[in-house]
């Protein structure tokens, strides 16, 4: 294998240096003992965190953004992999029209979606509520489960799935004992990633929040807007080690397999 020039490894430090300032700024800034945002900090607290975890709001709004988050992962997982299955079978212009479709809502604008979303569940007393949140985030989640498990498809024999058949094993068992097993990691990976972007989301759940309901991107979006608390910093850190730690978890699980 040939190295790696210089130049390749200096544009890669830029690069990951530009990604991970912000969290160099504001995972010191939540151990800052003053009451207001400052950088470098001063002194060293854990009130911010304490206050985190000690706050009715917060934790609610965190166990909202986390029950939102798995219900609309695995609903978007479940669709994603039937979706990307039964495309990986069709072939012509209706497979790549219906791949098209299902990928919209990754390239359209946050804030067209959130409009859309919130004209029609208005319609259909949605907003404010569970369900809404769910369906709309599940929504956001299947184009990243479809990409992932259609990329895990593309290494899939076909060729087993007739075996199986010949061995009189039904659809779907041979798609539970056969299929699922081998293209599990992407399923993961596209799981991971629509968790995340449930979890991350704000513009649409700006729209459909209510008061008895909100996530908490929207708990943070309101503690910058109306008051100063700087236990926002406390909370972008937390999300920052969570959502680092999951995305590592697809790849820890595909080295082992690997090694193994």
């Amino acid at each position: 294998m040939d190295p790696i020039p210089v130049w390749l490894w200096i544009v890669g430090a830029g690069v990951a240096l530009f990604l991970i300032l912000p969290t160099l700024v504001v995972i010191p800034s939540s151990f800052s003992t003053t009451s207001a945002f400052k950088f470098p900090p001063e002194g060293f607290t854990l009130r911010w965190y304490t206050n985190f975890f000690t706050n009715p709001i917060w934790l609610t709004s965190l166990g909202n953004s986390f029950l939102v988050a798995v219900s609309a992962a695995a609903l978007a997982t479940i669709v994603g992999t039937a979706a990307a299955v039964g495309l990986n079978r069709m072939t012509g212009r209706a497979a790549s029209f219906l791949r098209t479709l299902l990928m919209v809502s990754m390239v359209t604008p946050s804030i067209v979606i959130a409009v859309a979303v919130y004209i029609s569940f208005l319609k259909w007393h949605l907003t404010g509520s569970l369900p809404g949140y769910v369906l709309a985030h599940a929504a956001l989640g299947v184009p990243f489960v479809l990409v992932a498990v259609t990329s895990a498809l593309g290494g899939f024999d076909p060729q087993l799935l007739r075996a199986a058949a010949s061995l009189g094993a039904s659809p779907i068992r041979s798609f539970l004992t056969v299929t699922m097993p081998l293209i599990s990691r992407g399923i993961l990976s596209g799981a991971v990633f629509a968790f995340a972007t449930s979890f991350d989301e704000v513009v649409i759940a700006l729209f459909l929040r209510s008061p008895t309901f909100q996530t908490l991107p929207v708990q943070m979006y309101n503690s910058v807007t109306f008051e100063l608390d700087p236990t926002i910093s406390a909370a972008s850190s937390l999300i920052v080690v969570a959502v680092t730690v999951l995305f590592l978890v697809p790849q820890l699980m595909g080295n082992r397999k690997k090694t193994d």
